[in-house]
């Protein structure tokens, strides 16, 4: 192989580089191995393929188990799900996304509009409880046909169309309706185009997932189509990853645009929380878990209003409710975001204390999940050293003595040891 071949493939990733090596099918292996494992690797990893050698005996059988495996993990209905999918009636998938973006987003209303395949545009979703059948609007017909962003006002309100598209279809336009004295902001449209096109991915999975299942139960498939289909899977999967992990940082940024917060608090707490983890010398998936609670861990207050985080005088008793009620609000947000399901836990527990005076269970010690002990101190030092609406950044050696002063009552000593030897 010449010096610029050998470049060529270094920079390319396995997706892209995977038609091509069909015939030494390097995938085959990997799926020899625990199916968990090789979804940890982000699939993959090019100096994971390398360590793998052995052959499957009989490869179209193999093939077919592996896709039947890949086709359970991310059917509409399980983990793969974009926002709350619970079963396969369209309308309570359509929904349900609608109802998560005006909740996330105050908005006044959130509509859904697809065009499948061969079938002209249709209403299939609302954040209200019933459809509106009349005929759909001329300006989302031509949202679709332009696939270009549009906002307008109409009738004291502002509305906002987001066609959801990616590189090689345009599929329908989400419809954002808001009071015109709240337009939504930048880093809200970024989110929600994002979202858009994380949706459209999703969807190109199931179609492929559907098609996947009608080939596997064909005799007359051959290896070479079950490669290709393997590919094609493994690829989209991988997109889906990214764009998930795009979301959720747009996300986290939202919420810290809602926090009135100067800098990027969620983006700094998830980064300490990584290296307390990191330190710590914790595995890389409970790593990885935990970065992403500490991104998402103030999710809730994305639902409440500017002026509760911009208010100087004491908040009411309503307005601490609120405010304490957030990581709650933020659960159930998650939940409707399955994909982010497994940091639940460590986001539900965060307001717990060492001494078992916090709540929502009043757990203590080591019953508080690890993750969710790390992100409440790593958000603790964040909010510490951050400008707020009340006061000015404490130091970095101010927080640090508060934080010792409260250890073993609010925070575990020993983690507070760590971020010391850390920031010292």
């Amino acid at each position: 192989m010449s010096k610029t071949e050998k470049t060529k493939n270094e920079n390319s990733s396995l997706y892209t580089r995977n038609i091509n090596l069909l015939e030494d099918d390097p995938l085959e292996e990997i799926f020899a191995l625990n199916l968990g494992d090789f979804l940890t690797e982000h699939l993959i990893t090019p100096e994971f393929a390398k360590k793998i050698s052995s052959k499957a005996k009989d490869k179209k059988q193999s093939l077919k188990e592996q896709l039947q495996e890949l086709i359970s993990i991310y059917s509409i209905d399980n983990t793969l799900s974009l926002l709350g999918f619970e079963n396969n009636q369209d309308f309570v998938i359509y929904n349900s996304i609608a109802k998560t973006i005006k909740l996330m987003l105050n908005l006044v209303e959130c509509n859904i509009f697809l065009a499948k395949k061969n079938s002209p545009l249709k209403f299939v979703g609302s954040s209200e409880e019933i459809l509106n059948e009349n005929e759909i609007p001329d300006y989302i017909k031509n949202a679709l046909k332009s696939e270009q962003e549009a906002v307008f006002d109409n009738n004291e309100m502002q509305i906002s169309l987001f066609p959801m598209k990616n590189n090689f279809e345009c599929i329908g336009v989400v419809e954002i309706i808001r009071k015109i004295e709240r337009p939504l902001e930048f880093e809200y449209a970024d989110l929600i185009q994002n979202m858009a096109g994380l949706f459209v991915t999703s969807l190109g999975l199931q179609k492929l997932i559907d098609e996947v299942k009608r080939l596997l139960n064909l005799d007359s498939v051959s290896t070479l189509e079950l490669q290709n289909l393997r590919a094609q899977l493994t690829a989209i999967i991988g997109d889906l990853g990214d764009q998930q992990q795009s979301f959720v940082e747009k996300l986290a940024y939202a919420v810290d645009l809602k926090g009135q917060y100067k800098r990027s608090h969620s983006n700094e707490c998830a980064k300490l929380s990584r290296e307390i983890c990191e330190h710590m010398g914790l595995n890389e998936k409970t790593t990885d878990l935990i970065y992403y609670a500490g991104l998402l861990q103030n999710i809730g207050k994305i639902t409440l209003s500017e002026e509760l985080f911009t208010k100087k005088e004491k908040l009411t008793p309503k307005e601490w409710e609120q405010l304490k009620n957030s990581p709650n609000v933020g659960v159930d947000l998650l939940m409707n975001i399955n994909f982010m399901s497994e940091v639940v836990p460590y986001i539900n527990y965060q307001q717990e204390r060492y001494n078992g005076k916090g709540y929502p269970e009043g757990l203590s010690g080591n019953s508080i999940p690890l993750g969710s002990r790390i992100i409440a101190l790593a958000g603790a030092y964040c909010a510490l050293t951050q400008d707020r609406a009340h006061r000015k950044a404490l130091s970095n050696k101010q927080a640090l003595e508060i934080l010792e002063q409260e250890a073993g009552t609010k925070w575990d000593p020993n983690l507070v040891k760590v971020l010391v030897e850390i920031k010292k």
